[in-house]
C-alpha cells in the first residue's frame, strides 16, 4: 500500500519544502506536529481542497483557519467536526479478530474496516462537517467487527 502512495500521490521528482508542496494540492494529510502549516499554505491549495490536520492534541493548523480555504477539514480532536480517531476502528477490528478466531491482520481486513466505518454515514448525513461517524455511534463497532471477520474468512 505504501508503494502505491509513493507511485500515485507524488508524481515526478518533487523536491521542495511544505509551502511549495501545498501549491495546488488537493489534499493534505498531516500526522506530524502542531502548527507546521501556515494560512498561506492552505490558501495556496486547489479549490475544494481537503485538510486532515491530525496531530494531537494540537493540529498542524488551526481548523478555523483551514476552513476558510478548504472544503473539508478534519482533525483528531473531539471538540471539532470530523474527528479522525483510531477509536473508530480498533474496538471493532479486535472484536472481529476475536469472533473470527483470526490471528493475522491483513490489508483486506483494514480496507473492510474502513468501508464499514464509512457505511455508518449515510448519503443524507454526509456534508463537509460530517464525513465520519461519531466515536459514540453505537453501530460502528459491530459493523467493523462483522466486516473484519468476513474479510478474514475470505
Amino acid at each position: 500500500m505504501r508503494t502505491w502512495f509513493v507511485d500515485n500521490c507524488a508524481p515526478g521528482d518533487f523536491n521542495g519544502d511544505i509551502a511549495q508542496a501545498m501549491v495546488g494540492a488537493d489534499i493534505f494529510i498531516g500526522v506530524s506536529a502542531p502548527n507546521v502549516l501556515k494560512e498561506a499554505d492552505v490558501a495556496a491549495m486547489a479549490p475544494g481542497a481537503i485538510v486532515f490536520a491530525l496531530a494531537n492534541p494540537d493540529p498542524e493548523i488551526d481548523p478555523a483557519i483551514a476552513r476558510k480555504y478548504a472544503a473539508v477539514v478534519a482533525t483528531g480532536r473531539s471538540d471539532q467536526p470530523n474527528q479522525i480517531n483510531n477509536v473508530l476502528a480498533f474496538p471493532g477490528i479486535f472484536r472481529g479478530l476475536l469472533d473470527g478466531r483470526i490471528t493475522k491482520i491483513t490489508d483486506a481486513m483494514l480496507v473492510a474496516a474502513a468501508d464499514a466505518i464509512s457505511s455508518c454515514v449515510t448519503t443524507d448525513q454526509l456534508n463537509a462537517n460530517f464525513i465520519v461517524p461519531s466515536v459514540f455511534d453505537t453501530q460502528v463497532v459491530s459493523k467493523v467487527a462483522e466486516a473484519v471477520k468476513l474479510a478474514g474468512r475470505a
